[in-house]
């Protein structure tokens, strides 16, 4: 039972440590990042987005604000939309810590 423990627990740990380095990747440079870039880390952390028109948006896991929508600029990610998903993936690991 203490490896079953433990193995979740450097699981957590393995988790928390990809969400970060998501984090920081998308924080260094909010106005170079690419639409691609960004999608691709949104779509691991929250899921497949729901595409309406030119507008991708995805659900977030709590109450309040639970979307996120990100736009494709000529192959870039729009920077209040980046730090949007900043925001929003710092509190998903928040939680994360705090559940573990």
């Amino acid at each position: 039972m203490a490896n079953v423990e433990q193995g979740s627990a450097e699981d957590s740990q393995t988790k928390s440590k990809a969400l970060e380095d998501a984090i920081d990747a998308l924080k260094d440079n909010p106005k170079g990042v690419k639409f691609s870039e960004l999608s691709k880390a949104l779509d691991e952390w929250f899921g497949k987005p729901r595409k309406r028109g030119s507008h991708w948006i995805y659900r977030t896991p709590w109450q309040g604000d639970p979307r996120l929508n990100i736009q494709n600029a000529k192959g870039m990610a729009k920077p209040y939309q980046v730090r949007q998903a900043i925001r929003s993936l710092r509190k998903l690991a928040e939680e994360e810590q705090g559940s573990v």
